[in-house]
Order: structure tokens, then C-alpha cells, then sequence
């Protein structure tokens, strides 16, 4: 594995010319996956209630280099407490993203952010990347307490746009903090309201550097 990150590290550095030092990032303990072929099949069901949380643990990365080390990289908003941007993020995605949920069954959210990459300003205007993004997810009864299925760990990649197709993207309001928004909308809409909930995009050589 030590091999392969330092062949995939090389070839980044052939495309943008060498990064900076990278910093290390940290992880709080994942839920377990579910084994390969599970299917996990939800009850009707409307949210009533979302718990956000973004450890304080996650390590939060100033570098502007093309792909710092960090768990949470965040360029979107002015500089500040980017565990609060985050969790603000997370909270209006997913109010926007179940507001259509009318089921029969009530029920709250606990989310636990582990991952938050998006691009730093470097990326942002030359190459793109990949805005890496996982979070876990816990979905209990209201009523009950009761845990519905089993506890989740999704990761929710998106293509970062660089160069000229960001500069683009803005002008028409498409800044990262809009497009990563409507995307984890979506997520949390395709794994509530869906058979088999959200499957993460193949994104190419770049997403499988971001998730090493």
C-alpha cells in the first residue's frame, strides 16, 4: 500500500509539477460496512429530526497545496471555524435533501462527518480534483428509539472543477459551497428514498489518490 501511494504520488507530482509536504490526518473510529451484496431496504419514512456532528478530533488543513493531508479541507467560506462551516453544510444539505420524505414512520438522523476534502484555492484554479467526502449515518425510530438498520458509512465523492470550467461554474453561482450542497442533498435523498441507497461515482486516478 506504502508502494502504490508513493507510485500515485509520483504521477501527481508529473501532472502539477510537485506538491508541498503533505500533513497527516487523523480518523475517529467507522461504523463497520455492510458486507458485499447487502442491501439494506427501508421502511416508508419521514425525518423529523437531524443531529449533525463534525468531531473536533477531524484535523483541519490550511496548506494551499494541490492535495494537503487533513481531514477536513475547506476553502468555501471565509477563514473560521471550519468545523462549523462543515457541520452547516451538512445541516442544510440534508434538511433540503429529506423535506420530500412523507412516510409513514418518523425519524431522526445522527450523521457523523469523518471525511470533508474539498479543493484548495491551488486546485481550484488550475487541475480540479475530487471534493472527497464521507460521513456515517445512524437512523433511529421517534417514537421507539429503536435503531432502524444498520448503521452506515457513506462515502460521497463529486468532481471538484478546475481552471477555466470553476471560474465558469462561478460566475453562474456554481461555487463549490452551492454545487457540494445540492450534491449532498441528493445523497441523502437517493440513500433514504431509494432501494439500496447511494453508490459512490468512479471518478478516475484522482479519487482513488484522495481515498488512499
Amino acid at each position: 500500500m506504502r508502494i502504490l501511494k508513493l507510485v500515485m504520488m509520483l504521477g501527481l507530482g508529473a501532472m502539477v509539477s510537485a506538491c508541498a509536504s503533505v500533513d497527516t490526518a487523523t480518523r475517529n473510529a467507522r461504523f463497520e460496512p455492510e458486507p458485499p451484496g447487502f442491501v439494506q431496504v427501508l421502511p416508508s419514512i419521514t425525518v423529523g429530526e437531524i443531529n449533525v456532528m463534525v468531531p473536533e478530533t477531524l484535523k483541519v488543513s490550511e496548506r494551499n497545496s494541490y492535495l494537503p493531508g487533513g481531514d477536513i479541507v475547506w476553502r468555501g467560506d471565509a477563514a473560521g471555524n471550519r468545523h462549523e462551516q462543515v457541520k452547516a453544510i451538512f445541516d442544510t444539505a440534508f434538511t433540503q435533501g429529506t423535506e420530500t420524505l412523507e412516510g409513514v414512520v418518523n425519524v431522526g438522523l445522527d450523521v457523523r462527518v469523518e471525511r470533508f476534502h474539498a479543493l484548495t484555492q491551488k486546485a481550484r484554479y488550475t487541475t480540479g480534483g475530487i471534493h472527497s467526502i464521507t460521513f456515517a449515518i445512524r437512523i433511529r425510530d421517534l417514537a421507539t428509539g429503536a435503531v432502524i438498520g444498520e448503521p452506515r458509512s457513506i462515502k460521497a465523492d463529486l468532481d471538484g472543477f478546475g481552471g477555466q470550467k470553476a471560474i465558469e461554474a462561478e460566475s453562474i453561482g456554481l461555487t463549490q459551497k452551492v454545487r457540494i450542497t445540492q450534491h449532498l442533498a441528493e445523497v441523502i435523498r437517493q440513500e433514504l428514498g431509494g432501494v439500496g441507497g447511494f453508490q459512490n461515482p468512479k471518478l478516475g486516478f484522482m479519487q482513488t489518490l484522495n481515498n488512499i
